[in-house]
């Protein structure tokens, strides 16, 4: 099966003309284990958006601790030499790994899944392949195995948001008449953590609303003043949800790095840290997975907080394949609208499907962070505590808000919530419920 550590192999399907541009910039400097340089020149022409994914695509593949599948169509990222195996099956996969001549040992797992380590690099996807492949468990049920998967704040190619923050001015003061809304309802969200300057530089949006904790900072920057490529992100997205919800708390955890970068075991561990009191919890996030399959990791961890509301990114890929954690039948999916001129259309990059239950305007303007944006070759981006950005994230980050809002204007449990939004007349099949 094709693993691609040079990310070379041809653009995923479903992708714009602008996001091809992007993916074969990439490729055409692209060597067998990184890139011949990183952050160069824009091409001539090349609009922002596509040089931010196109240095966004060189960080992934110069990172020696992540790998690409490449089927076009099938794509994931995950981490190398590692698999994941649930407990009841581990010994019975040690024994078979021995026999295919890969000989794995058991590492520290997590959210109930054990994880093997192998000690040479391993094509961990063909592996995969034949340990869930029936004909090889005659008589007896296959293993459930998978790679320990990546997961990005998400955007249109495998994650990142489809172009930088754009500078924007402040957002205007709180309406004090709104004060109630959300009031009581603490929302966890799992991201790139806060920026720490963000209550005393947003005084009157999040000051007061979530207790500072220095594992939760954002790194956001590269050096100096230099924003990495998704510091901030969490830092907007918790200022989405309190514009949707002026009196909801917040609890950020960090499951994503500045560049935006994760994986199952970091987001298991941020679900682990959220207050006890978070009873709506924001995924702006998410990952493709091998064969579209549920991931374990985190039908355990949901498993292991009931009685919570998980709302999550549908992705924006552009396309109907399923994204996780969304997809999960327990998780509220969201996707993203933008506005027409006769009213919301479908955003052209946000996914889709029936799987998709809500909507939101996916373009947004939030707290932000002070610093600046340095992309090779397009002007440097001044951001002074505001922005604007697009994206499925932050149509999440807006239903999120809205359901806390629902649960204090109803008196209703985050469950009864999300059910109750989820029941109103679906605005469109593959789009689900608009909220606004």
């Amino acid at each position: 099966m094709p693993v691609d550590d040079s990310f070379a192999s041809g653009p995923p399907a479903g992708l714009s003309r602008r996001q091809i541009m992007a993916w074969s910039a990439l490729a055409a400097a692209a060597t067998p284990f990184g890139l011949a340089g990183r952050g160069g020149p824009a091409a001539a022409g090349e609009s922002p958006d596509a040089t931010y994914q196109r240095v966004f695509l060189e960080a992934l593949a110069a990172d020696p601790n992540l790998r690409r599948y490449a089927v076009t169509g099938r794509e994931f990222l995950y981490r190398p030499r590692q698999l994941l195996v649930a407990r009841p099956d581990v010994q019975r996969v040690m024994s078979r790994l021995r026999s295919y001549g890969h000989p794995a040992t058991e590492g520290v797992g997590f959210a109930g899944v054990a994880r093997l380590v192998f000690a040479a690099e391993t094509d961990v996807p063909s592996v995969v392949t034949k340990l869930r492949d029936p004909q090889q468990w005659p008589g007896q049920p296959a293993p459930v195995v998978q790679p320990h998967h990546v997961l990005l704040g998400f955007g249109n190619i495998m994650g990142n948001p489809g172009g930088p923050p754009r500078v924007a001015g402040a957002l205007p003061a709180p309406d004090p008449a709104r004060a109630g809304e959300g009031a009581g309802v603490t929302v966890g969200i799992c991201d790139t953590g806060i920026w720490r300057q963000a209550g005393s530089f947003h005084p009157q949006w999040l000051a007061g609303s979530y207790l500072p904790e220095a594992d939760d900072e954002d790194a956001v920057y590269v050096g100096a003043d230099v924003l990495a490529l998704q510091g901030g992100h969490g830092t907007f997205v918790a200022g989405v949800v309190r514009q949707a919800a002026p009196g909801v708390r917040f609890d950020p955890e960090a499951a994503l790095n500045a560049t935006g970068v994760g994986d199952e075991e970091m987001l298991v561990a941020a679900l682990g840290r959220l207050a006890p009191q978070a009873s709506v919890i924001n995924l702006s996030l998410g990952y493709f997975t091998q064969d579209d399959q549920p991931p374990l990791p985190l039908v355990n961890a949901l498993a292991g907080l009931p009685g919570r509301a998980v709302v999550a990114s549908a992705g924006n890929a552009g396309n109907s394949r399923r994204a996780w954690p969304a997809a999960l039948d327990r998780v509220l999916a969201v996707g993203a609208v933008s506005a027409g001129s006769t009213g919301p259309v479908p955003a052209p990059y946000s996914s889709y499907g029936p799987w998709v239950d809500a909507c939101a305007l996916g373009s947004r303007t939030s707290t932000y962070v002070r610093g600046r944006l340095q992309l090779p070759g397009q002007p440097t981006r001044y951001f002074d505590g505001f922005a604007a950005w697009v994206g499925t994230s932050f149509a999440t980050g807006h239903v999120a808000g809205r359901l806390a809002a629902l649960m204090t204007s109803a008196g209703l449990s985050a469950e009864a919530a999300h059910a109750a939004l989820v029941a109103g007349p679906r605005w469109h099949p593959h789009y689900g419920v608009l909220v606004a």
